[in-house]
Order: C-alpha cells, then sequence, then structure tokens
C-alpha cells in the first residue's frame, strides 16, 4: 500500500524537495549566478525536455483504432483541443490569473508576493497536469523529475528576490500535483492495464506534443501557445472511444 502511494506520487514528493533546495541554495547565493549562467541551465534543461517529449510522443506509433494510425488520432485530438483552447483563450485566462494574483498580493510584502508567484509557476502550467496524471496513471515520474530541476533553478533565481517565501511554495504544489496523481491512480485502476491502455498511450502522446513544445519554448525557438492545447488531453481519449464506436457498427 505504501509502495503503491509512493509510487504514484513520487514525482510530486521529489518536486516539492527540489523546491525547498533550491530556496535554500538561492538565499544562500543571493545574486552570484550570472545571467549566461541561468541561460546555459535553461537551455539543458530545454534540450532534455525535448528528448522527453519525442519519447512520450512515440507511444502514437502503439495506437491504431480500426483503420486509423494513431498519429492522425494524434493530429485530430490537437488540432481540436487547440482549437477549444483558443476558443476559450486558456492561455489568455492563464496569465490574467497570473496578473491578477500578482497585483493583489503586491502590498503583501516580499514573502507573499515570492509564495504566490512561486506558486503559480510550479502549479499553473502543462508540464505540472500531464507529469501528474502520467505519474499516477503508469507510475512514471519521469516528466515531474525534469519539471522539478526546472523548479529548482526557478526556486534560486526567485529566492534572490522574494526570500524564503518562495519555499513555502512546495504546499500548494503537494495538494494540487499530489492530488491529480492519485486521482489517477484511482482512473488506472479501472484498466486492466493502463500501461498498454490504447487510450492512455495516445493521451500520453499527445502530452508528448505539449512537452515538446514547452522544450521549443525553452530554447526560445518559437512561442508555442502550450496552454491552449490542454483540452487535448480530454479530446484524444473520447476521440479513441469514437472511433472504436464507429468501428463496431
Amino acid at each position: 500500500m505504501v509502495g503503491d502511494f509512493w509510487l504514484k506520487t513520487s514525482g510530486t514528493w521529489i518536486n516539492a524537495l527540489t523546491v525547498l533546495v533550491g530556496t535554500g541554495v538561492g538565499l544562500r547565493l543571493r545574486g552570484s549566478l550570472s545571467l549566461s549562467m541561468q541561460q546555459v541551465m535553461t537551455q539543458g534543461l530545454g534540450l532534455i525536455t525535448l528528448v522527453i517529449g519525442f519519447g512520450m510522443a512515440n507511444s502514437f506509433n502503439q495506437v491504431k483504432a480500426g483503420a486509423i494510425a494513431g498519429v492522425i488520432l494524434g493530429l485530430l485530438a490537437m488540432v481540436t483541443g487547440g482549437l477549444l483552447g483558443e476558443w476559450w483563450a486558456l492561455e489568455k485566462q492563464l496569465e490574467a490569473l497570473g496578473d491578477w494574483l500578482k497585483r493583489r498580493v503586491r502590498s503583501g510584502g516580499s514573502f507573499t508576493e515570492g509564495f504566490v508567484a512561486a506558486s503559480l509557476l510550479f502549479c499553473v502550467g502543462p508540464m505540472a497536469l500531464i507529469g501528474s496524471l502520467n505519474n499516477g496513471l503508469s507510475g512514471d515520474s519521469t516528466l515531474l523529475l525534469i519539471k522539478a530541476t526546472m523548479d529548482a533553478i526557478a526556486s534560486i533565481a526567485l529566492s534572490n528576490s522574494f526570500g524564503i517565501g518562495v519555499g513555502f511554495s512546495c504546499f500548494p504544489l503537494i495538494v494540487y500535483q499530489g492530488g491529480l496523481s492519485l486521482t489517477a491512480a484511482v482512473l488506472a485502476q479501472q484498466l486492466p492495464d493502463p500501461a498498454t491502455n490504447p487510450a492512455v498511450q495516445l493521451t500520453s502522446g499527445v502530452g508528448g506534443l505539449m512537452i515538446i513544445g514547452i522544450g521549443l519554448n525553452l530554447l526560445e525557438v518559437t512561442k508555442v501557445r502550450v496552454a491552449s492545447f490542454l483540452p487535448a488531453l480530454l479530446v484524444a481519449p473520447m476521440l479513441y472511444a469514437l472511433t472504436q464506436w464507429i468501428a463496431s457498427r
């Protein structure tokens, strides 16, 4: 029981630990890292993120619904989900939420502002969502470990500006990511084998494409509106179920 709980939520606990360690390092360094050093670390993370994303996207090759290949279903899910995300203006709404919270706490001092800024950065984003779902569904914490490394570096930079309040963001991170992972784990129990389930594989492939988008953003190659594609994570399994239903008619 304890082992299974750890397997499904390990990425979250490690992520919280890296935030605390990064905050401690940032408080000790206090502006010692140059901009070029920070850029090199970010670029390294961007390259690794691309590798992880391409690996996840490869799961399209394991999916087939009747005569339709998994990559075609992935394309349809991404386009449909992306259009829904743009229609709902998810990217703008997330940015507006962050701006609103920052304005609300600006008078609360550096501790409060650091706590809110870090909580938003660490919890609001596709990697937190996709990584937590992946961890809960299959026990794979790879994405959250990559995110944990990114958050550690961000914690160093943020704690230089805001102080110890950044470290306390680990609490909402645990609640949010841990809750998502446990919810996904409960859903996975309804599946005979989540690791080989076509709907899960298709969703993982769609998530991989979004992770590639994050990698491209980190490398500043382009600006992919990753948040707009979030509905594709729901569209993918629904699309697979629809094609299976049509094929059985």
